[in-house]
């Protein structure tokens, strides 16, 4: 601020106003920020800011080494110092024309110096209407317009730095702003109070200047204050420049107040405190950023400001301190206190959050192996015979293959999918652990479910299945305490039972390898029936499952439906892909198929289950069907649900003599054989399937609406 002379002493008191911004600017939108790029808008910032800086250079070298004589005072302390401002508002509103990154902050800045620059030239032109005018005159408004706007533009810039605000922070930036008022009490106001007089607007216009300018540098403290005393380049370029603004009013005014006059050397921090913040706004932004609440910096602020409100409380054993400021300087070491209780608040949660971090597995939010054993050790302290717990040890099988197949990410969406269900499943009695890659575990008791109940559910659990995958798992159980009374003896013999359970498998995976071979050779012969078959195979596990087969009796069925039409490899190309209608001898050799298909099939005496479904997957109910006109519930359950799901798909499907038929009216026709071709109650379960509505199975959707994760929403 500048003194400006006139006839009272109270408007000789009176000074124009300091602004305040910080900011960044980007002079092409592809540019990276802060950079001039060689373009037009470029060349206009550099020549702004260059001619700026010269500006402000001359002004200084005027103002500290009388350069030009006091001939020049007025050339420089109005017109050069009003073309400083006009510049630093040209700075600001430029970068919020040019780009859309904080273009309110720079906006509001730039109307503040430009409102700041405009009660300058008006003061240059007509003095009168300050100095012989109440207070307060044109240029008054105008300078009292940069408060407001500071705040907004502070405000709106440290929102965009900052994505997490902490109370601890806030109050950090409280104590400052108190402490920064208590000193200012003391040792500025008073003897600035004592130089007012006059009317009362004029003492109100000799008040209200540095109150803005205590309340504004309050405000900064705060800012800086919240980013955790790492403000980045604008911000703290913006609280040089407004420091530069603050100490030059608060010296003018305390030289003025206390009788001195004429220049002062302090007369260029102003057009400085200028050039200052419209050069923030060129600066590289920050981008926003979560406070950490550690590092030293957060103490050394707050326990200066404390320590200054402390020193003026021992000072008013000396000389009694003005109330204002002793009342401020008790709030201070108030916000002091409350502080460090809050710290201490908020070092117990971040104990807590790390103690949660270093417990719990990140990617599914189940326990970890740390916690495991933190709770094993617990329960093997209070298990008992007639309170007895169970430890359960997991291994998905078919993992490795599933993240080499669809990527890593996908894994880890199914791994965090499958602890989520877990902890479903052993909810409420047990807690689910998530012991690193694809291990999993589960420590329940065991009074009100039985181990096998829990293995089960368990189990389930952890499969899923779907085109090109299927995963399951192997598990090993120890009861405790009747057969382990030790934490490393559980889990050795989990972890044995585990492998045991994993070896047995491997040595029954045979079934699954002959299936892969037979729908390979069918693939190579007709292409397109593999899918028809695994769609086939996908409606007939839901409707399994309703009808409620479970278990081994519904993998044979899945394996049955996939399978059903392998003794197509013995019909003729001719006969396959014939466009018109069958004769009687190749309905014959077509009707042959589930025999061939079942001989194939019993080849291997594993899939001998599988292979008599397949013989009776084209039996009808009325037992007009082939090859041993089989009826009723004299067929089994799972040829019946193969016959429904394989003819709706057949219906739904292109096919070289016909195109396939929309739903519902497959649908119709299911229900209208129902009690001829099909058993009703598969027709009734399987419209029920289909009754939320979806396209031919014939399409990709048939996966989604019959896949495992629909059956158990």
């Amino acid at each position: 601020m500048r003194v400006v002379t006139g006839t009272t002493t109270s408007q000789q008191q009176r000074v124009s106003l300091p602004m305040e911004a910080s900011g960044v600017f980007v002079a092409s939108r592809g540019a990276p920020p802060g950079r001039l790029v060689s373009n037009p808008r470029g060349l206009v910032v550099g020549v702004v800011r260059g001619v700026a800086v010269f500006g402000l250079c001359a002004y200084a070298a005027h103002s500290l080494l009388g350069l030009g004589g006091r001939g020049m005072d007025g050339l420089f302390e109005d017109w050069v110092f009003n073309g400083l401002l006009l510049a630093s508002s040209a700075l600001c509103l430029l970068r919020a024309a040019w780009s859309t990154l904080e273009r309110g902050a720079w906006s509001a800045l730039g109307v503040g110096l430009g409102c700041w620059a405009l009660g300058e030239v008006i003061f240059t032109l007509d003095p009168s209407q300050v100095t012989a005018a109440p207070f307060p005159g044109t240029s008054d408004f105008l300078w009292l317009i940069f408060y407001p706007a500071a705040f907004l533009t502070l405000g709106l810039l440290v929102r965009a730095r900052v994505r997490e605000f902490y109370p601890s922070l806030w109050l950090d930036g409280a104590v400052g702003a108190l402490a920064l008022a208590a000193l200012a009490s003391q040792f500025v106001l008073p003897t600035i109070a004592t130089g007012t007089g006059g009317s009362l607007s004029n003492v109100v216009g000799d008040l209200i200047y540095p109150l803005g300018d205590l309340l504004l540098i309050g405000f900064v403290v705060a800012v800086l204050a919240i980013t955790g005393w790492r403000p980045g380049r604008v911000l703290a370029t913006v609280a040089v420049g407004l420091a530069l603004s603050a100490v030059a009013d608060g010296l003018s005014l305390y030289a003025s107040a206390t009788g001195h006059s004429g220049a002062s050397v302090f007369d260029s921090l102003w057009p400085a405190s200028a050039v200052v913040l419209g050069w923030a706004a060129w600066q590289p932004a920050r981008p926003s950023a979560v406070i950490g609440l550690h590092g030293r910096r957060l103490l050394v602020f707050p326990v200066g400001f404390a320590v200054a409100a402390l020193g003026l409380l021992v000072l008013q054993s000396v000389d009694p301190l003005d109330g204002a400021a002793y009342v401020l300087a008790v709030l201070t070491i108030a916000g002091a206190i409350a502080r460090m209780g809050l710290t201490f608040t908020e070092n117990l949660a971040l104990v807590d959050r790390s103690r949660h971090e270093a417990l719990t597995d990140a990617l599914t939010d189940l326990g970890n192996r740390r916690r495991l054993l933190l709770a094993l050790e617990d329960v093997l302290q209070s298990a008992s015979v007639r309170a007895p717990w169970a430890l359960l040890l997991f291994d998905l099988n078919g993992f490795k293959r599933y993240n080499d197949t669809f990527g890593h990410p996908v894994g880890d969406a199914l791994l965090a999918r499958l602890g989520a269900k877990l902890a479903e499943a052993a909810a409420p009695d047990g807690q689910a652990y998530r012991l690193g890659g694809d291990e999993f575990c589960v420590l329940t008791r065991v009074d009100q479910r039985s181990p096998e109940a829990v293995s089960a559910a368990a189990v389930c659990a952890l499969s899923e299945h779907g085109r090109g995958f299927d995963i399951s798992t192997a598990h090993g159980c120890v009861l405790l305490p009747t057969e382990a009374q030790d934490s490393s003896t559980a889990l050795q013999l989990a972890d044995e039972r585990l492998y045991a359970d994993k070896r047995s498998r491997q040595s029954s995976n045979a079934p699954d390898q002959l299936r892969d071979v037979l729908l390979q050779v069918m693939a190579e012969r007709q292409p397109e029936l593999p899918e028809h078959l695994h769609e086939v195979a996908v409606i007939a596990r839901s409707v399994g499952r309703q009808l409620g087969l479970e278990g081994e009796e519904l993998e044979i069925m899945i394996r049955a439906a996939e399978l059903h039409d392998v003794g197509k490899v013995a019909v003729p190309d001719a006969i396959l892909q014939k466009p018109s209608a069958l004769d009687a001898a190749e309905r014959a050799i077509i009707e042959r198929h589930s025999e061939v298909g079942e001989r194939i099939l019993a080849v291997a005496p594993a899939m001998g289950p599988v292979a008599r479904l397949v013989r009776a997957s084209h039996e009808r109910y009325d037992g007009f069907g082939y090859p041993d006109r089989r009826e009723a519930k004299d067929i089994p359950l799972g040829a019946r649900i193969i016959a429904v799901c394989d003819a709706f798909h057949a219906m739904t499907s292109d096919r070289p003599y016909s195109r396939g038929m929309d739903a519902a009216d497959a649908v119709a026709e299911l229900r209208h054989h129902a009690g001829a071709q099909f058993d009703p109650d598969v027709v009734e379960v399987f419209c029920a399937e289909l009754a939320g509505g979806r396209p031919s199975p014939a399409s990709a959707a048939t996966a989604a609406h019959f896949s495992p994760q629909r059956e158990r929403a």
